[in-house]
């Protein structure tokens, strides 16, 4: 029979403080979001008009939402990320893993050495202007690789993998190379399927960075027709850019003064937000539980 201990005074105390403290800073992570997403469908002048803190839709319209996605921009936008993040996203996993695995050998010749020489990338680089002219010497201007090759490789995600890789136990290693096993099958069937939550992690990591990224578009991309759709929210959000701020024959929408033209141009920033991120925030619940599992064995040294 299991006997519960009494709490005392000091564990409820401790306990009431604990969650308020969490239960707080859960909403104050929350309510931004909320705050977006009930603008989003909001009344675009009763939005203009709103102070304080908003708890639902200031009526309800999805007139932000057509004049966003009757945008060419945005649907172009949209198709050029998922090729960016597809790819991407494929492109630093496969050299992540092929790094971090050659890096957690124990035989591998002047390991230490490297280690240290892939650090230092953490800390320093060249800077800008050479970065940029490293890259467009090497034919990486204006193409699909310029969004590809550049930033194939995270230095800290491989570190991250290769101290999880180097936790997997080594007997079963030493098993199946006893029985003639290649270090392929040892990487794709013991230490891939061991490191499920880093993977989890790592790749996350990767897609909502490729997804986020447009600042080497904006510099490397100048043909707007191979823009991600984060540097075409950039210029909406930050440009404060009109032209989506009206519909044309056959919308919904009619726009016809000064003051309501700055109402709908607020409502489709908030309409963007919530466009751009609704990918990466379906994705997350799916590797959450991942998520600190993966992260805390990353961190530990095996």
């Amino acid at each position: 029979m299991i006997v519960m201990a009494r709490k005392t005074k000091g564990d409820v105390v401790f306990d009431v403080v604990v969650y308020t403290l969490a239960i707080t800073v859960g909403l104050l992570c929350l309510y931004p979001i909320l705050h977006i997403l009930f603008a989003s469908f909001s009344d675009p002048s009763r939005l203009m008009a709103y102070h304080g803190v908003m708890l639902k839709p200031l009526g309800f319209t999805l007139n932000g939402y057509r004049l966003v996605f009757k945008d060419d921009r945005i649907l172009l936008g949209y198709r050029n990320t998922a090729v960016y993040v597809g790819l991407g996203t494929l492109i630093n996993m496969v050299i992540t893993i092929m790094g971090a695995y050659t890096l957690s050998r124990r035989n591998l010749y002047w390991k230490k050495p490297i280690m240290v020489l892939i650090t230092i990338t953490m800390f320093f680089g060249g800077g800008l202007i050479p970065w940029f002219l490293v890259v467009k010497d090497l034919g990486m201007f204006d193409n699909l690789a310029a969004m590809l090759l550049p930033t194939a490789l995270n230095t800290w995600n491989m570190i991250l993998m290769r101290t999880a890789f180097e936790g997997v136990p080594k007997e079963l290693e030493e098993a199946a190379e006893i029985d003639g096993a290649s270090e392929y099958y040892v990487l794709m069937k013991i230490i891939l399927p061991l490191s499920k939550a880093v993977l989890a992690v790592i790749f996350l990591y990767y897609f909502v960075g490729n997804w986020n990224s447009w600042f080497n578009a904006m510099i490397l991309m100048p043909e707007r027709e191979k823009w991600p759709l984060q540097l075409y929210l950039q210029e909406i959000l930050v440009q404060n850019d009109s032209s989506m701020s009206t519909v044309g024959t056959g919308g919904s929408v009619v726009i016809s003064s000064v003051q309501g033209t700055t109402a709908y141009r607020e409502l489709v920033k908030y309409c963007s937000i919530v466009v751009s991120t609704l990918p990466v925030m379906c994705i997350y619940p799916f590797l959450q539980k991942y998520f600190v599992k993966g992260v805390y064995v990353g961190s530990l040294k095996g």
